[in-house]
């Protein structure tokens, strides 16, 4: 029998790779996010426990002579592991070598599990031995692919039961209270308070060059133009200053006619949080205490959805919340928005106003 060679263009070979990944060519390039994410997915189902250089090589390897930019490429393959990871598809866990007397830290993938919202919505996460979650073709045919979120929302007008569907094909239930991991929950009062005494035990610092400091008397409407260089100021402040390597770093500073007294520095030691994650999340308590709270927007959509704009930067583990919910959005007006669908908006309205300390300022349509 004579075999018949038939030669794929570099286009037509990566619309067959998209679908290969489960994800329709007509709506994702294989460069996209949700392709990344689902290349990852099936890498770590044959190749985890491995590292993270290792499965970013596997998935930026075979793609040489289909994607232009490599570096690219890799960057968002980088990137993508590292939300994945955050979000629980995979864990990062050291491994002790005995020989070597050295400690590596290795991906493992983590087993299909869903996360019920109040709404009905499921946001699915882990990996299945085969990759694939095992559900009928008109279940697999509805997840929702939004960058490396993976989501079910329930029929309208259907009394359907996904919770209890997802169970039967032997998913793993993870509350949503236990996946979120917040910071302990302190009202703005005890937030500061917490902050005070490391301040008030903290040796004196010194002059502190080219520092910055997040004026509270400035509108929280413009979060750039809060930052400002310390003049007469007395009090206490979240501020930045410059280390001869690397960003600035973060710091609470007390001063007195603009001149530094004491500082502590942020994060604080042990903390999970980035620098930026404790001081943003400082500065929403401080503003709540003084009177003027920070802000947000609501803006309603034709299309079921509402946007939620903000005019400061929050805390990761807010994002990492409203990205399982919704999608980022970037705009000119505001600092940044989420358009999550109006069933989740209740639910999230009262996690910003007690866990973010923020103020709507209106309802705009």
């Amino acid at each position: 029998m004579e075999m018949v060679m038939r030669q794929l263009s570099p286009e037509k070979m990566c619309r067959q790779k998209v679908v290969e990944l489960g994800l329709d060519p007509n709506r994702f390039e294989l460069t996209s996010i949700e392709a990344i994410a689902a290349a990852i997915r099936r890498a770590a189902a044959f190749l985890c426990p491995c590292t993270a250089s290792s499965m970013i090589r596997s998935i930026v390897n075979p793609l040489q002579g289909l994607v232009d930019d490599l570096d690219s490429l890799k960057f968002n393959v980088k990137q993508t592991l590292n939300a994945m990871t955050s979000q629980g598809d995979l864990l990062e866990l050291e491994e002790f070598d005995v020989d070597s007397s050295k400690k590596s830290t290795l991906l493992f993938a983590a087993p299909a599990a869903f996360i019920p919202r109040d709404t009905g919505t499921q946001i699915l996460v882990g990996i299945s031995g085969d990759e694939f979650f095992t559900f009928p073709g008109d279940l697999a045919a509805r997840i929702e692919y939004a960058g490396h979120i993976r989501r079910l929302r329930p029929l309208e007008g259907e009394n359907e039961n996904l919770h209890q569907q997802l169970e039967e094909y032997g998913l793993l239930e993870i509350p949503f209270d236990d996946w979120q991991t917040l910071p302990k929950f302190l009202d703005s009062s005890k937030l500061i308070s917490s902050y005070d005494e490391l301040l008030d035990s903290a040796g004196p610092s010194g002059e502190i060059p080219k520092l910055r400091l997040l004026d509270p008397e400035r509108s929280v409407k413009c979060y750039r133009g809060r930052w400002v260089d310390p003049r007469k100021q007395s009090g206490r402040f979240v501020a930045r200053r410059e280390q001869a390597y690397g960003a600035p770093l973060w710091s609470y500073v007390q001063l007195t006619d603009g001149e530094p007294q004491a500082l502590v520095d942020l994060p604080l030691t042990k903390s999970r949080w980035r620098g930026c994650d404790e001081a943003w999340h400082l500065q929403m308590a401080l503003d709540e205490k003084r009177g003027t709270p920070q802000r947000f927007v609501i803006h309603n959509q034709p299309d079921k959805k509402c946007l939620i704009a903000f005019f400061s930067p929050v805390p990761m583990w807010a994002e990492r919340r409203w990205n399982t919910i919704g999608e980022r959005v970037l705009g000119k007006r505001y600092f940044f928005e989420y358009r999550i669908p109006k069933e989740e908006l209740s639910q999230e309205l009262k996690f910003i106003r007690s866990n973010l300390f923020l103020e709507q300022l209106s309802n705009l349509g």
